[in-house]
């Protein structure tokens, strides 16, 4: 089967970044599906992985954690889908990604596509879903308030793959005011037509930014970039015994600021429940589908932004400089073999 994959780690320019290559079709066991993959997007964790871990020995390392496709097997324990069913996930850390013809992943933690949207539209959000989904949900706990609290989340972020369906899941499901953060005027707007009540400069002081807007003090923030650039404004921005989340990787955290309000420090990777094949672990699926259902029913939204084809080496390391450079607005999928 077709792949797209690497030896060695290294910058994206380099001509063996990655690579066109041929691996075996893999077998369907146990709990998993064998997906025929029609798209997959790329996120942060791509060019991440492939900057900082080779191969094993004599292997390839294929990246993608985010795809959508045909269930082409199931394994003999498989109960949940059947052979036909179109799907939508992201998989796990610990296996081969899912930039291949065909792609092994647990049915606990995939979901059925949404009905309503294109193989390219719906491959925009598994991962993005589930990062917001379990922060804002399992980590943050968004629906319990915080005592004296205005009833507001801020988003930092906003514009990105994350934040982009942040922002959404907060409007349909809850009844929080949205502040996002975005810098340049197509960021602004995006975030806006998303749903965020409130838009401030991220380039800016935080703290001024959120309070020239005269609501309050956000009792949840959300940050999904930057937080070592942000952290100390988010402190002094932040409503006393307030929630706050993270998902990037600061070089340094200290923590000892968060005393004075009682702030508590919530930590997200989407790829634990898989990872470590908790208890849980078929919750994924399920929030997948509570998404798939929203999309349906029209209350959220795809946030593809730009489809290549096909899904080859060319268009892959294109997509990851794009995400390297900083400057990516939504998700960007790629379509087809």
């Amino acid at each position: 089967m077709k792949a797209v994959g690497y030896k060695k780690l290294g910058p994206i320019d380099r001509a063996e970044s990655l690579v066109d290559i041929e691996l075996p079709k893999p077998q369907a066991q146990g709990h998993d599906l064998l997906v025929e993959v029609a798209a997959v997007s790329v996120n942060p964790v791509d060019t991440k992985v492939r900057r900082r871990a080779d191969a094993e020995e004599g292997q390839w390392k294929v990246l993608g954690w985010d795809a959508v496709g045909r269930v082409a097997a199931v394994g003999e324990k498989v109960s949940n889908f059947r052979v036909g069913d179109e799907v939508f996930y992201a998989g796990s850390i610990a296996r081969a990604g899912a930039n291949s013809e065909f792609h092994l992943v647990d049915e606990r933690i995939v979901g059925h596509k949404p009905k309503s949207l294109s193989n390219a539209e719906a491959a925009a959000l598994p991962l993005t879903s589930i990062t917001a989904w379990e922060m804002l949900f399992d980590r943050l706990d968004v629906r319990k308030p915080v005592p004296g609290g205005k009833g507001i989340i801020l988003i930092i972020g906003g514009a990105g793959g994350v934040g982009s369906i942040t922002i959404q899941l907060v409007r349909a499901l809850t009844n929080l005011t949205v502040i996002a953060t975005a810098s340049r005027p197509e960021t602004q707007a995006w975030v806006k037509k998303l749903g965020a009540h409130h838009v401030v400069d991220h380039s800016k002081p935080l703290a001024q930014e959120v309070a020239a807007l005269g609501i309050g003090a956000p009792e949840f923030v959300f940050s999904t970039t930057e937080t070592s650039r942000h952290l100390a404004q988010v402190i002094e921005l932040m409503a006393p015994q307030g929630r706050f989340g993270l998902i990037d990787d600061p070089v340094e955290l200290d923590v000892r600021a968060f005393k004075g309000k009682s702030l508590s420090i919530h930590w997200e990777m989407m790829f634990t429940r898989p990872m470590f094949q908790t208890a849980d672990m078929d919750a994924q699926g399920k929030l997948l589908n509570e998404v798939s259902q929203l999309v349906d029913a029209g209350k959220i939204r795809t946030t593809l932004t730009e489809t290549l084809k096909p899904i080859n080496a060319a268009n892959l390391k294109k997509v990851h400089a794009i995400i390297e450079s900083g400057t990516a607005r939504g998700k960007i999928v790629l379509e087809g073999f």
